[in-house]
């Protein structure tokens, strides 16, 4: 659901510094005597977009890394977690799910004002707009297929053996995350909207019965994966302050928002996906994940569509409110109110699309 621009070998485009400034001189120092190889100092440069936890690129001597650090100012409780972030790159290190190499975990927020952690840098291509309009339509499907295949294999993982076991709580997800998402809302709130009101009621009220449980990524999308320079094969996925134990159709119906939810200035892909395209339409999406996970099928997608979309909702509104309140992580927060009301929107119509009572 990001707007930013597709890039190539960058994370994101190097942005604007002056906003949330670094202390380099004094990271330097620490990275010095913590991280091997790192020697002088170090050059940082903050990456543009991303609304939740600033990000820069390091060089160090030579030497290409990431740092990405909570947000200066009062945080929601819970929100901004990067300990869990750093926490599951260790986990999934050895996995058949890519991701950066983590290399530190500073909790001492007086070397720059915040906690942070370090993790090499990936080259690689990351696809910010889903209709993927840079790239061959011949290399369209595999890449939507390299998707799904690393969201299965994510939800394969025996999150005891890695050392998860203890990550969150097995069992009754959706209605934990109801009651934290609904309480972050209200917390951030700042206008009525009755579609967020509607969903509030009409999810709790629907809950699935099934109650499987795997390691979830929390915010598993295109933009949120580094490709491969010239093959269509995923090196990392990344930002997973959001994974937990959790529900794995919650993922893959997360993943399914582009279809019906576009980003400003961007329409939904479901109008698109097709032969002519080469995307797959969601129906096929959908399919390949049950084929690679051994589902027959997915009775509930419309409830976990309209649970990803009220929980997008209540992120964006903490970014929204962040923005009012001067500590959003870059200057564009204030434009993200008509976000909150379309993701509520489209998933309210999505329920009563469905035949329910809304």
């Amino acid at each position: 659901m990001a707007d930013r621009k597709e890039a190539n070998s960058e994370r994101a485009e190097l942005g604007d510094d002056s906003a949330q400034p670094l202390d380099t001189r004094a990271l330097s120092r620490y990275l010095s005597e913590h991280v091997p190889g790192v020697v002088g100092e170090v050059a940082a440069r903050k990456f543009a977009g991303g609304q939740s936890n600033p990000t820069y690129k390091l060089d160090a001597g030579g030497r290409q890394l990431v740092l990405r650090k909570k947000p200066q100012g009062v945080l929601l409780p819970t929100a901004h977690m990067i300990e869990r972030e750093y926490r599951v790159y260790r986990a999934l290190e050895s996995s058949e799910v890519p991701v950066p190499r983590p290399l530190l975990y500073c909790k001492d927020a007086s070397v720059i004002g915040t906690e942070f952690f370090v993790m090499d840098y990936v080259a690689g291509r990351i696809f910010w707009d889903p209709a993927l309009p840079n790239v061959e339509a011949s290399e369209r499907r595999a890449i939507y297929s390299e998707m799904v295949r690393v969201l299965a294999a994510l939800h394969c993982v025996d999150y005891a053996a890695c050392g998860l076991a203890d990550y969150g709580k097995p069992g009754n997800y959706f209605a934990r995350q109801l009651k934290r998402w609904t309480e972050q809302y209200r917390a951030a709130q700042t206008e009525t909207l009755p579609a967020m009101d509607a969903l509030s009621r009409w999810l709790p009220a629907h809950l699935p019965s099934d109650d499987t449980t795997t390691l979830v990524h929390g915010d598993f999308r295109l933009d949120n994966m580094i490709f491969h320079p010239t093959e269509p094969r995923v090196l990392a996925v990344l930002d997973w302050e959001l994974s937990t134990l959790g529900h794995p159709l919650a993922d893959l119906a997360y993943a399914c928002m582009p279809y019906h939810l576009g980003a400003p200035g961007r329409a939904a892909i479901a109008g698109i996906a097709g032969p002519g395209t080469a995307i797959p339409r969601e129906a096929e999406y959908l399919a390949e994940y049950c084929k690679h996970t051994g589902r027959t099928s997915l009775p509930d997608h419309t409830f976990c569509l309209a649970f990803s979309l009220f929980r997008y909702a209540a992120i964006v509104q903490g970014v929204y409110r962040r923005g009012l309140d001067g500590n959003a992580s870059s200057s564009d927060a204030t434009s993200y109110r008509d976000r909150v009301a379309q993701a509520a929107e489209v998933g309210f119509q999505l329920v009563r699309a469905s035949g329910s009572d809304v």
